[in-house]
């Protein structure tokens, strides 16, 4: 899983023999749940000692001030640490997309309030017994930095950059959209005018067929009447001219 979340603050104390103990501890993810202590900043704790203790902060020279920072990652998680001249060391968990100019930030101010209300303590405190006087310090520094753009402007730029980004390809993709749709309705009424152009010269064909048709028809039918009229009006002619024959016959001596 990879994401930008704030998981975990924590304080140590680097002893002389390069032991990391753990001061304080604040689950900030379980916390804003609502949830109460999920023994899982005990396994963020060690996994973090065993960090500190192996790969501790280096070329610290200035005092009551936090350096030498590092930044480890896994495959979910990122964690990032410094420490003073005087041993005192602060971590925060998230998750590996969480920018490391903003987790050092978050640890600046982690250690200037912490130190500003327990830098005696943090001398000769046992392990883990600043974790409830100091949760609401860091409970109040976890909120700032849960969200990475409300506090590094760089950041915002970059999630307004991207929410614009998102947009444009919204829009791209959207105009490629109507774009295909515009070319199937064009190939639509392309087809449709070819359709039409066939319609209209099948349909002239047909009229040109049947008015031949119909002039056969015609033709045929004149015939038939001629015939009709000649069949009838031939043998009363031939009648007439025979009787009209007769006629002129029964006259003469």
């Amino acid at each position: 899983m990879s994401d930008s979340a704030l998981r975990c603050v924590l304080v140590y104390r680097l002893e002389k023999g390069g032991n990391a103990v753990c001061l304080a501890k604040y689950d900030h993810t379980y916390e804003a749940s609502g949830g109460a202590s999920s023994g899982r900043d005990d396994a963020f704790a060690t996994a973090v000692e065993s960090i500190v203790s192996n790969d501790p902060p280096v070329g610290i020279s200035e005092s009551n001030k936090i350096g030498g920072f590092k930044v480890v990652q896994s495959d979910e998680h990122q964690v990032t640490y410094g420490c003073d001249k005087d041993g005192v060391c602060c971590a925060v968990i998230t998750g590996n997309k969480y920018q490391s100019r903003v987790a050092i930030g978050c640890l600046n101010e982690l250690y200037t309030d912490f130190m500003a209300k327990f830098a005696r303590d943090t001398k000769s405190a046992a392990k883990n017994s600043l974790s409830k006087k100091a949760k609401t310090i860091m409970k109040t520094v976890s909120e700032k930095y849960e969200d990475p753009s409300k506090v590094d402007k760089t950041s915002k730029i970059l999630g307004q950059v991207d929410a614009v980004k998102g947009q444009m390809q919204s829009n791209i993709a959207g105009m490629l959209k109507n774009t295909e749709k515009a070319e199937v309705l064009n190939e639509k009424s392309n087809q449709l005018n070819e359709q039409a152009s066939v319609f209209k010269k099948r349909s002239t064909d047909l009229k040109k067929q049947m008015r031949w048709k119909n002039l056969k028809m015609t033709l045929l039918l004149a015939a038939v009447c001629i015939a009709i009229a000649c069949a009838i009006i031939i043998p009363l002619v031939n009648k007439a001219k025979a009787i009209t024959g007769n006629g002129g016959g029964g006259g003469n001596p």
